[in-house]
């Protein structure tokens, strides 16, 4: 009898070390997956600002489709995330405050904390090779001469579409962008004197915004309206 309950003992004890281990191997296949998916297909963003209300509002979450542009284009209106292209973020609140174990924990499988705000987010109005220019006597944009009416978006549609005025030609492989606040986001407009030109290179582009997972109350498929730039022609280039 001795040996028999010797032996269930150590059945429960292996049952036990094999739940553990499956449960170890779950854990690990998760994070590796986690850790693929934001690396190469989609990744959270946390939105720091208010350079693109009121599509996006400060504390948003968005979920970025990475895919774009690495394997599909991108298109006139879509919301993008990238890496800040040169001197973008100087003078900002952009953050350099360290991660806790916990939050760095977090960013490895794609939830960024609030303190990475290293990126920034604004909306693609010029492709390559397009010219954009502002303003026409209604105060609107044109793309490749064409004027845009960009009221679906803007946080002030009555308003003229910038209060600086440009005339830019659109390098290949790059974008200019803007935000859909135009009297507060530092966009392309702030740094045509700078390196780049204010355009943003495609390698600095991380991918396209699709979706507000957070909070609740605001998850929303993010448009990039189409219509607005229909009638938009193809540049020469």
């Amino acid at each position: 009898m001795t040996r028999v309950g010797g032996s269930a003992a150590q059945s429960r004890t292996r049952g036990w070390k094999r739940v553990l281990r499956d449960v170890a191997v779950i854990v690990v296949v998760a994070v590796l997956c986690s850790f693929l998916i934001k690396t190469f297909v989609a990744r959270s963003f946390y939105i720091p600002s208010a350079s693109m209300e009121k599509t996006l509002m400060i504390n948003d979450r968005v979920i970025v489709n990475e895919l774009q542009p690495s394997l599909l284009p991108l298109t006139r209106g879509d919301v993008v995330v990238f890496k800040d292209p040169g001197g973008w973020l100087l003078g900002s609140a952009a953050s350099t405050q360290s991660l806790t174990p916990l939050e760095a924990a977090l960013s490895f499988v794609g939830i960024p904390s609030a303190k990475e705000d290293d990126h920034l987010i604004k909306r693609i109005i010029g492709l390559p090779g397009d010219k954009v220019a502002c303003c026409n006597a209604l105060g609107q944009m044109t793309v490749n001469g064409q004027a845009i009416n960009e009221s679906p978006y803007l946080f002030s549609p009555h308003e003229p579409a910038s209060a600086i005025p440009f005339d830019e030609t659109v390098p290949a492989r790059s974008y200019w962008v803007m935000g859909d606040n135009r009297n507060d986001s530092a966009d392309s407009r702030y740094h045509m004197g700078g390196r780049g030109g204010g355009f943003v290179p495609q390698s600095a582009i991380v991918g396209r915004a699709l979706v507000i997972t957070w909070p609740v109350g605001r998850w929303t498929w993010l448009d990039d309206y189409p219509a607005v730039f229909a009638a938009v022609p193809q540049s020469k280039q």
